[in-house]
């Protein structure tokens, strides 16, 4: 994605299975559209930043995350 492109950002937050935290992280920052993924405590279990050029990336990779074993449930947040 060149840098003059319009982005759209979202925040994917995930609960995965307990004990694949790290696991499931280190498989999110391989993702090019992954900027920075965190592991978080509390309801949730990591937080992800995406950045992609439109919509239909932004399904692909969010169903390409859902797809990663250890993840239960996902709620992505589309960035105004």
């Amino acid at each position: 994605m060149n840098s003059g492109e319009i982005k759209i950002v979202a925040y994917l937050i995930l609960v995965v299975e307990a004990g694949k935290e790290y696991e499931v992280l280190r498989k999110l920052l391989e993702i090019d559209a992954v900027n920075e993924a965190h592991v978080v405590y509390g309801e949730y279990d990591i937080v992800a930043k995406l950045e992609v050029s439109d919509l239909s990336e932004l399904e692909k990779t969010v169903m390409n995350i859902r797809k990663i074993p250890g993840v239960e449930r996902s709620t992505t947040l589309i960035s105004a």
